[in-house]
């Protein structure tokens, strides 16, 4: 496995062979990545992804080049190519993990790429690593993925996590997803094409409060204001489906919420302190899959 660049590419066994990965180098530190450089490659904003990255190489005693604001502070301001951005980081680095605002650009440059390229969210496309930290924290806080149902709630067009996830969830059996969005946001046909092909069961409604006490996960998402043309359109579906302590109290025992974060209005903080709020122990168990995925793309 050379670049991670879609969800589709990991089947059960990779999965399993990460995730047991991953929690081996819990609390630990290694020198196992010294003299590897990495580089972190962002055309758009991050906190969690960029910095669990980055803390994950250095952990492992490899080093890091970044920059932010790639879209900004790199030769694309001046009309460089992405293509020819990637060739010429090929010579500094021993890996790059990329984040670009435009859907499909990922899979650009990993096929100019000679060393390693990791998606790190591309557009309303996929962010893989996201949905593998977020398939783990199922796995850590359910003890199962088998047989779970899960609510996907808020911008479902756009929500490149929301897609991944889905992707992942298909290999795996009796898995029920609710869709809950406006009918604007719903998720596109390509990720119920592929749930059809998979027999995954879903379905698609406009309200949680109908299936809220029925899953085992509700995975909340933010209205994407980025994703959006008119400013008018993005607040008329700001704070789709808030999650106040009165909704989690009406889930079922030993159900989680969860969310890829950032959080805006569509969790309210009186949550935080609930035993079902799983969102910031997905940040810790982030760390732990990057470290994971780093390591096995990278040690020989």
């Amino acid at each position: 496995m050379k670049h991670i660049i879609e969800s589709q590419q990991f089947d059960r066994e990779s999965i399993s062979k990460l995730f047991e990965l991953a929690s081996s180098l819990e609390g630990k530190n290694s020198d196992c990545l010294r003299g590897k450089i990495m580089a972190s490659l962002f055309y758009e904003p991050s906190t969690r992804t960029r910095f669990s990255f980055e803390s994950a190489m250095l952990r492992l005693g490899g080093n890091i080049i970044t920059t932010e604001n790639a879209k900004e502070f790199s030769s694309v301001s001046k009309g460089e190519a992405l293509e020819d951005t990637i060739r010429t980081i090929n010579k500094y680095v021993d890996v790059i993990v990329l984040r670009h605002h435009e859907e499909g650009s990922l899979k650009r440059a990993s096929l100019v790429s000679d060393i390693p390229i990791i998606n790190a969210g591309d557009g309303s496309g996929q962010h893989p690593t996201q949905a593998l930290l977020d398939l783990y924290t199922i796995e850590r806080e359910l003890g199962r993925i088998d047989g779970v149902s899960i609510a996907m709630v808020g911008d479902l067009k756009h929500g490149r996590t929301i897609h991944s996830l889905s992707y992942l969830l298909g290999k795996y059996r009796d898995i029920r997803i609710y869709f809950v969005s406006p009918e604007q946001l719903r998720v596109g046909e390509n990720v119920k094409d592929y749930l059809r092909r998979h027999s995954v069961k879903y379905e698609e409604t406009m309200s949680l409060h109908t299936i809220i006490s029925k899953v085992d996960i509700v995975y909340q998402t933010r209205i994407q204001k980025e994703r959006f043309t008119s400013l008018e359109e993005y607040e008329k579906h700001r704070g789709y489906c808030k999650i106040d302590l009165e909704m989690s109290k009406a889930m079922k025992d030993g159900s989680i919420i969860m969310h890829p974060l950032p959080r805006v209005d569509e969790i309210s903080p009186e949550v935080d302190s609930s035993p079902k709020a799983a969102y910031f122990k997905q940040v810790h168990y982030g760390l732990l899959i990057r470290m994971a995925l780093l390591k096995t793309v990278l040690e020989d």
